[in-house]
């Protein structure tokens, strides 16, 4: 049984993610742990987030474990808590960016990093098996409510930057929560940071209907039209957990998450010459080419978060990151964080006195093309073994780390299977457009040819 994907398990609610489904996730967890452990939970906006969260501390609370409740808090907010609060595991409910049907569940060690996939298995054959640890009436577990986490939180993002130089700026900001998880967290943090403040999609609605959970260029045209007409120096969105931050330039432009990942890579290397930043085999060619001059080495990864933080822990990395939006601080944590990004940002322009646009004009420029291709999940592995032997017939190098990144005259082409939706996903690269567009093409017609052929076949 496989339950978990990339990041956590997600399922469409009251389909694949039921009440019973949840308790039985839970009871697993609960029998995966000695007796008495202590057991954080937190939980995102969406609508059915309170009641799965209810089931999982009850679940656990009959195990005889100890349940502290954070509330709707960020996931990075979460996983920050984790260690702080000297529990032995974090479960967080949430989705991410996924539509308002889904929602889902993720597991943190009491490092604050996400478990690994050995821990997953466990409770997977646990859920197979059913498996439950209940106690009897003396020794039932409590279940009590920690109202720190945002402040918490908030005080350990202000301390990695520097704050009076922040504030003398008086930057403008139009941020746009989405009606997630940032709304208790990221408006307090700017105004913190002595910022002007716009706000839209500043309240948490878990149907989502300012517009789509994930930060997509398609999902923030009210974000891009609002920078110029606010005269504000950036806009910022959060998807739906707060892991991502993905920015609007002052003339409204939308700056595709490769853009920043690079721009932070190169000035955390920068600081820190000689250093590693980890990135999965989805990255742009420029994060290379950016820290290179300051004797800088890239290391990939599988797609994923969990990939990337075990990996920079393992390596000691300054850096990290997805080209989603999802950067990684170690300076703080070793989690996706949104909040972090964003206070990040602010203390880079301080620091450099000048604007993102004038930073990003700076850095290597390709271009990166991103699709999707709906996929039945029972053809997944087929159609990625189809396309990998494909591919290394007609390209000049294949790597098959994740999916297959198959490299072509002027630049590359990414084919994998999503790990948390039934899509497959398409990734394309070069510094023409056009035949960064032209790769996009060929990889689509390759994998919906697949998924035609293989369809028939049954």
């Amino acid at each position: 049984m496989r339950l978990f994907g990339t990041n956590g398990i997600r399922e469409v609610v009251g389909e694949k993610l039921t009440a019973a489904l949840v308790t039985r996730v839970a009871d697993s967890i609960g029998a995966c742990l000695p007796a008495g452990s202590r057991i954080v939970i937190g939980w995102d906006g969406r609508t059915s987030s309170p009641g799965f969260a209810r089931i999982a501390g009850a679940s656990f609370a009959l195990a005889g474990h100890r349940v502290i409740e954070l509330g709707i808090l960020p996931t990075p907010a979460v996983q920050y808590s984790v260690p702080r609060l000297a529990a032995d595991l974090g479960v967080i409910i949430t989705a991410s960016h996924n539509p308002p049907e889904f929602n889902g569940l993720k597991c943190i060690a009491k490092d604050g990093l996400e478990v690994p996939r050995e821990f997953e298995e466990r409770i997977e054959e646990g859920v197979e098996k059913g498996s439950a640890a209940p106690v009897d009436f003396a020794h039932v577990g409590d279940v009590g409510r920690d109202s720190g986490g945002a402040h918490r939180y908030l005080d350990g993002i202000l301390a990695q930057v520097d704050v009076p130089r922040i504030t003398g700026r008086r930057f403008s900001v139009v941020l746009d929560c989405g009606n997630g998880a940032s709304v208790p967290t990221s408006p307090v943090l700017l105004r913190r940071l002595g910022c002007r403040l716009v706000t839209l999609n500043a309240h948490i609605d878990g149907t989502f209907p300012g517009h789509l959970s994930e930060p997509t260029q398609a999902n923030l045209a009210d974000l891009q039209r609002a920078v110029p007409s606010a005269g504000a120096e950036l806009g910022v969105a959060h998807d739906g957990d707060a892991d991502r931050a993905v920015f609007v330039e002052a003339s409204g432009r939308y700056v595709p998450g490769e853009e920043m990942l690079t721009l932070l890579a190169q000035d955390a290397v920068e600081r820190a010459p000689g250093s590693i930043v980890v990135t999965p085999v989805s990255a742009s060619q420029s994060v290379e080419d950016a820290i290179r001059p300051f004797g800088g080495t890239v290391v990939y990864t599988r797609i994923g978060s969990p990939s990337v933080t075990h990996e920079m822990q393992r390596r000691g990395a300054v850096f990290g990151g997805e080209e989603n939006g999802g950067l990684i601080f170690p300076r703080l944590h070793l989690a996706r964080d949104g909040a972090m990004t964003l206070a990040s940002v602010l203390d880079l322009l301080a620091r450099k006195e000048t604007d993102l646009a004038s930073l990003l004009k700076e850095i290597p420029k390709y271009t990166l093309v991103k699709e999707k291709v709906a996929c039945p999940v029972e053809l997944r592995e087929r159609v990625l073994g189809h396309l990998i032997e494909s591919f290394s017939r007609d390209s000049e190098k294949v790597v098959t780390l994740d999916g297959v990144k198959a490299y072509r005259p002027g630049g590359w082409i990414l084919l994998r299977p999503s790990g948390t939706e039934p899509q497959f996903r398409v990734f394309a690269e070069s510094k023409d457009p056009e035949r960064a567009r032209a790769l996009a093409d060929a990889g689509l017609a390759a994998v919906r040819k697949a998924i035609e052929e293989l369809g028939r076949k049954g």
